[in-house]
């Protein structure tokens, strides 16, 4: 079935990261995301109280981020995190993944620090930023695995600081590995119509991006 502007935006997290976002850009993002009829805002945690009034009683969930965008910071510190982020209205939460730890093969210590994370928020769907240009097939593999032994919701590709961004293969791999029932979310670099159907195509269930409105709209122009 060949997917339209509205499947697409029904699947995208309207994002807002820049380190210079003000209460203004927010407004003109959660007025985007409702127009559009996004699925979220995802926001850094300081934004996420405004965000959470501002979608209040409409369509588009409030995501926060946590230990965005190195996840270098201590599993004590992402659980706060986390935790105060639900309590000022995120309904989801994207976290980054320890790289460096994963990268040492401290696998044990990944998976504390995801799962903390998941405990923290209980029922909140939590989504673990693997940043895939860091990593190698077999990589990606391992984490994905970590992430669902942890009780991750999803597995995300990218935070949109690192290298690289989502790429069709390294989703259609993720897709793989976690099966049917985790989700996938593409996220870093998608600016096009064509790049999302791609994405969702190879079985992501949730696209990230900045450029949500082009997106959306492109095939109109």
């Amino acid at each position: 079935m060949e997917l339209t502007p509205q499947d697409i935006a029904g699947h995208i997290d309207h994002t807002l990261l820049r380190p210079d976002a003000t209460a203004a850009d927010l407004e003109k993002t959660c007025a985007e995301a409702v127009r559009h009829g996004f699925f979220g805002v995802c926001v850094n945690p300081s934004l996420i109280s405004l965000a959470s009034w501002l979608l209040r009683d409409r369509t588009p969930v409030p995501v926060a981020v946590v230990g965005f965008p190195l996840g270098a910071t201590l599993p004590e510190v992402k659980m706060c995190e986390a935790r105060e982020a639900v309590c000022r209205g995120a309904q989801e939460i994207d976290m980054v993944m320890n790289i460096g730890a994963f990268k040492a093969q401290d696998f044990r210590a990944v998976a504390k620090d995801i799962r903390t994370v998941v405990e923290a928020v209980q029922d909140r769907p939590v989504k673990v930023i693997l940043e895939t240009g860091l990593l190698s097939d077999a990589e990606i593999v391992e984490a994905c695995g970590i992430c669902v032994d942890a009780g991750a919701a999803f597995v995300k590709t990218s935070t949109g600081f690192g290298p690289g961004g989502a790429t069709v293969e390294h989703v259609r791999l993720m897709r793989e590995i976690v099966g049917p029932d985790v989700g996938v979310k593409a996220s870093g670099g998608i600016r096009t119509f064509e790049e999302a159907v791609a994405m969702i195509e190879a079985g992501a269930s949730r696209i990230g991006a900045s450029a949500s409105v082009a997106i959306v709209t492109e095939p109109e122009a």
